[in-house]
């Protein structure tokens, strides 16, 4: 059975079971006391993902911000390449916070679900009492300064402690951006080796992940079990209202923002581009990774669009991890979404926050299933949402990480084909809108 199957198959058992508990007449009491059996598998599971986060965090961003330095020294490829990650990633994570404030998928809970919820994540030091990124403009200056850490070892081994006032996440991720800088602007023969030990660190965090992922259908079973039997039905209205923003988002964001950057940016007709990309966006569908789909996509491009090799060799590859549209705005809509389930409204200057982490997440995302899971726990703990409560949406993520992928990889190619029209050295020509 394929992994994406198995995951399908935990959550139905897990839901099923958790409904038929809710409804066979037991006693408050003889529910806490399975779900307590129970929840440890879930809890290994997320703790699977937490144990990896500083390190994948440290690693990816450093690395991702050396190799912009390096595609600056490229030249204009390089920059444009840049310039549209960062403007396409921020366009989707503004359609899905867009999304998310218009059909508010979280407010739909009542207030005696919405205090459950709060106590079974929260814990003793509720984190929702509280948020990193202050609304008064001196709780944000100070912000600021706690950016700059003054021991990045304590802000690592404590970022998921509530009563921590430091930088925490934050002040990890400056001095990874500080890192990667650092590294772009050094001589590389004397940064050659501790660029392979960052490279070899991230290989082995991805190893790790595939391993956890592997625990993925025994922990979404038991999380979801643990979530109906205690809330019903009213749990799982409340996903797929959560699964139905996230999926218009991704075919907003595919079809019409897409459609609208190949017809004016890039110079080529949507249909010719989507009729030759099916196959490209059928594997990333059922892989749920832009890395895997990258030998598919580098042939589609070269072959069927008649993009220059060259540069698409260049920006796909970078774009496998560098590029992750579909990761920003899916990061955008689940955070604001937890943030609703646990009534906790945001400022614009937190929401500007979430964007900005967004984006920055999408350059650091691994290209691999469950890739974005790591991204969305460092926005939650940014904005005082408790980590934990990324278990509410894990045993739908799955679904959401395959669709989310087509949008990571149709990204790319697009970014290809807005780069080849400006490349002068093109020796092959591009379809041109009239095509």
């Amino acid at each position: 059975m394929s992994a994406h199957n198995k995951i399908f198959l935990g959550m139905l058992v897990g839901t099923v079971s958790g409904i038929a508990v809710q409804h066979a007449g037991f006693s408050a009491e003889t529910i806490q006391t399975v779900t307590r059996f129970v929840k440890p598998v879930g809890d290994v599971f997320l703790r699977m993902i937490f144990m990896v986060i500083m390190p994948l965090l440290l690693s990816a961003l450093t690395l991702g911000v050396a190799e912009i330095g390096d595609i600056r020294k490229i030249g204009k490829v390089g920059l444009r390449t840049l310039a549209y990650t960062v403007v396409v990633s921020m366009i989707a994570v503004l359609l899905g916070i867009a999304l998310v404030t218009v059909f508010e998928p979280g407010r739909h809970f009542s207030d005696r679900k919405r205090e459950l919820l709060i106590e079974k994540y929260s814990g003793p030091a509720t984190n929702t009492e509280r948020t990193q990124v202050p609304s008064g403009s001196v709780g944000i200056l100070d912000a600021l300064v706690k950016l700059v850490p003054r021991n990045p070892l304590e802000d690592m081994t404590r970022a998921f402690d509530p009563e921590y006032t430091g930088g925490g996440i934050l002040a990890v991720i400056f001095f990874a951006l500080m890192l990667g800088i650092a590294l772009a602007l050094t001589e590389p023969g004397k940064t050659r080796t501790f660029k392979k030990n960052l490279e070899g660190l991230y290989e082995i965090v991805m190893k790790i992940i595939s391993i956890g992922m592997k625990l993925a259908p025994f922990g979404v079973a038991s999380l979801l079990f643990c979530l109906t039997a205690t809330m019903g039905f009213s749990i799982l209205g409340l996903l797929s209202r959560y699964v139905l923003v996230v999926l218009l988002g991704l075919v907003l964001h595919q079809f019409v923002v897409y459609s609208l950057l190949l017809k004016f940016a890039g110079k080529m007709n949507p249909w010719f581009f989507f009729k030759n990309m099916r196959e490209v966006m059928l594997m990333a569908f059922s892989t749920s990774s832009s890395n895997a789909t990258l030998p598919t996509t580098l042939k589609t491009a070269i072959e069927k669009l008649n993009l220059p090799p060259d540069i698409s060799r260049f920006v796909l590859t970078v774009g496998s991890t560098a590029n992750q549209n579909g990761s920003a705005l899916y990061e955008g809509i689940t955070v604001l979404f937890l943030a609703q389930c646990f009534g906790l409204p945001l400022t614009f200057s937190q929401q500007a926050f979430v964007v900005f982490l967004a984006v920055l997440a999408g350059i650091g995302t691994a290209g691999v299933p469950g890739g974005s899971l790591p991204a969305v726990v460092m926005i939650l703990t940014g904005i005082g949402l408790p980590a934990e409560s990324i278990g509410i949406i894990l045993g739908v993520d799955r679904l959401l990480d395959m669709s989310r992928t087509v949008l990571n990889v149709t990204g790319d190619v697009t970014a290809a084909v807005y780069v080849s029209r400006f490349e002068v050295h093109n020796r092959i020509p591009v379809r041109r809108v009239s095509d």
